[in-house]
């Protein structure tokens, strides 16, 4: 079972795919901070200084001790986390998309000439020349 599973791990596909997975993180966490760090403050300010960081829906009430501390986190709808994650999507996506379509076009293989037609076959004229020549060498 041992050796199954070392030709397992060992097969290429798996060493990409987990070279893949290693590296879709990381560009996730570059992502990730492009889109907290750069492009929303700048599209918060533009918005009237909103940070999306801290758009909620509250539904229950925080509970703070005597001296300010928060003892228990209220409930909320944070959808300005959601909207951040969203570009977060759509920016990866893109990348993906960017990535698979050149290495589509690197990878293009040529298309093969056409062969050639083949040569037309008789025409109908030329068969019913050939069948009135058969019929006439026919004794009657």
């Amino acid at each position: 079972m041992f050796q199954e599973f070392k030709a397992f791990i060992m097969k290429g596909n798996v060493l990409e795919l987990a070279t893949a997975v290693i590296i879709a993180g990381a560009f996730g966490a570059i992502v990730t901070s492009f889109t907290n760090d750069i492009l929303m403050p700048p599209i918060g300010q533009l918005l009237g200084g909103v940070d999306f960081s801290e758009l909620a829906i509250p539904l229950s009430e925080t509970v703070y001790d005597a001296d300010g501390n928060v003892v228990e986190e209220g409930a909320a709808i944070r959808y300005g986390i959601f909207i951040q994650r969203i570009i977060d999507f759509i920016i990866i996506a893109f990348a993906i998309f960017l990535l698979i379509r050149s290495y589509n076009r690197m990878t293009e293989k040529p298309k093969p000439a056409a062969a050639p037609a083949p040569p037309p076959g008789p025409t109908e004229k030329d068969i019913l020349i050939e069948i009135r020549d058969q019929l006439a060498k026919r004794p009657l």
